[in-house]
């Protein structure tokens, strides 16, 4: 038998108010007739005046409570429209700084940029579909999770709170390029992962989870957040949120010759390793995995892995429609109330 609920179940505690109510109809006095001689009246059935009084209060009260849970809206879900749901949470961090505009993916034989590709594949992965060429397989989408983005390069921007409305969400995705800007264009990928750590807590789901892409090493000094991409990791980890890193760099154009950076000149291998120890640690923290993805083949296959592994089934008790019992109880009360008044007219009436 379906479990009955209330959509408004605050409202039962009106039902307190009734046997106060009751009982100071019990205690009301009715006025009565001064006569100055009592026997006529012994001939008359005794008690039939505290049934009435008793009777009539207690059917109003019944009907008073009824009343209640009518207000309370009583229902039952309809069985055939449950909404089966998967109940994960995912919140995608992409990487958007000017390294992300390199063109060294593919897509259907095209070059594209990183960024392009991450687009397309994150479309995939969220509303499902063959992968181009057959490579990855089919993608089976997620309807039924919550999804959410952050892009970020220097600054972290939530571009999408988590949400069903995945069409919403992609095409927010598709507006987004890589940053150009000098002084807007760096990885930071602590405030990322913060921004991503707080959507994520508040959310109602059971399992959360955070899908980091970047293709390059932190490399803001100061973050907002003061952490560092090792620090967001722990308190990742403190909060059940494992992170997925995906790796979609390469040395790319850069060559061997060394460059600056913050802490002096590196040479584009080692600034490469030291981008992938830090995707490593922050996943291995969290209690993620890392994805070496540099190139769509790898890209693609990071993605089904990822979709594969959150793929544990929660029951859910939401549906899409209820059965509504309120006009039930809200009748029975209204029969009540003629029933009661009824009598106190005939079998129950009183002098005067």
């Amino acid at each position: 038998m379906p479990k009955v609920d209330f959509s408004s179940p605050g409202l039962l505690l009106l039902a307190l108010a009734v046997p106060p109510l009751v009982w100071w109809w019990l205690r009301q006095r009715r006025p009565a007739l001064r006569y100055p001689a009592a026997a006529l009246l012994v001939a008359l059935p005794s008690g039939r005046a505290r049934a009435a009084r008793v009777g009539g209060a207690l059917m109003r009260g019944a009907a008073l409570l009824l009343i209640v849970v009518a207000l309370a809206g009583p229902r039952t879900p309809d069985l055939r429209t449950r909404i089966d749901t998967e109940g994960v949470a995912i919140f995608m961090a992409v990487d958007v700084s000017g390294s992300m505009a390199e063109r060294d993916f593919d897509w259907h034989g095209e070059p594209v940029s990183r960024l392009e590709a991450v687009k397309n594949v994150f479309r995939l992965f969220v509303e499902g579909g063959p992968a181009p060429g057959g490579e990855g397989g089919t993608f089976d989408g997620r309807p039924t999770d919550l999804v959410g983005l952050v892009t970020f390069a220097t600054r972290p921007e939530n571009v999408c709170p988590l949400t069903l409305s995945h069409s919403v969400l992609l095409k927010l995705l598709d507006a987004e390029q890589p940053r150009s800007v000098p002084g807007e264009s760096e990885t930071n990928l602590s405030d990322a992962i913060a921004v991503g750590l707080r959507r994520l807590e508040n959310s109602g789901t059971q399992r959360k989870v955070l899908v980091l892409l970047t293709d390059g090493e932190h490399n803001v000094v100061s973050p907002p957040s003061g952490w560092t991409p090792r620090q967001s990791a722990a308190v990742a980890a403190g909060l059940g949120i494992p992170i997925y890193a995906i790796d979609a760099g390469g040395v790319g154009g850069f060559g061997d010759e060394p460059r600056p950076t913050d802490a002096g000149t590196s040479t584009p291998a080692a600034t490469r390793a030291a981008a992938v120890a830090s995707l490593r640690e922050v996943a291995r923290v969290s209690g993620g995995r890392y994805f070496a993805a540099g190139d769509t083949a790898g890209l693609l296959e990071a993605c089904k892995k990822i979709d594969a592994l959150e793929r544990a089934s929660i029951a859910s008790f939401r549906y899409r429609r209820y059965h509504d019992l309120a006009p039930v109880p809200g009748l029975t009360a209204f029969l009540l109330w003629m029933l009661a008044l009824a009598l106190e007219v005939t079998v129950w009436r009183r002098v005067p």
